[in-house]
C-alpha cells in the first residue's frame, strides 16, 4: 500500500461494517474497492481464498465477490511481502500466486507472484 500512496493514491477506509470490501483506494480520478486476504505459503505458492465462509450451527455459506471489489490485496506472513490481485484475475474463488519455480518445470499458465508484488 505505501508505493500507491507514493503514486498520490490515498487508502480509504469505509465507514460501517457491512461492506463487502475492506478499504477503497482512491487515486487516477476513480475508487477501487479492495479485500484483503492472509495468504500463506505453501509449496512455493501463495495461496488464499477469494470468497468469504459464514458458518453457524445449521450451515455454512460461501459467498464470492464477483462484481462486489476490484482488487485483492494478500499479505503472506511467511515471506512479508504484499500482493495486488485485480479481481476480474481471479477464478473459483481462489487466489494461486507462485513464487518458486514448478518442479515440472511448467512455464505456461503460471500465475508468478512477482507481477503481483507491491514493492516495499
Amino acid at each position: 500500500m505505501s508505493e500507491l500512496v507514493r503514486r498520490g493514491y490515498r487508502v480509504l477506509v469505509p465507514f460501517g461494517v457491512n461492506q463487502r470490501y475492506d478499504l477503497v483506494i482512491d487515486g487516477d480520478g476513480r475508487f477501487l474497492r479492495a479485500q484483503c486476504k492472509t495468504g500463506r505459503l505453501r509449496n512455493g505458492v501463495v495461496e488464499a481464498s477469494a470468497q468469504s465462509i459464514q458458518s453457524n450451527t445449521r450451515r455454512t455459506v460461501t459467498r464470492t465477490y464477483a462484481g462486489e471489489v476490484d482488487l485483492f490485496v494478500v499479505y503472506c506472513p511467511e515471506n512479508e511481502k504484499v500482493y495486488v490481485v485485480p479481481a476480474e484475475e481471479i477464478s473459483a474463488g481462489y487466489i494461486s500466486l507462485r513464487v518458486d519455480e514448478p518442479r515440472n518445470g511448467q512455464r505456461k499458465g503460471v500465475r508468478w507472484a512477482r507481477d503481483y508484488e507491491l514493492p516495499a
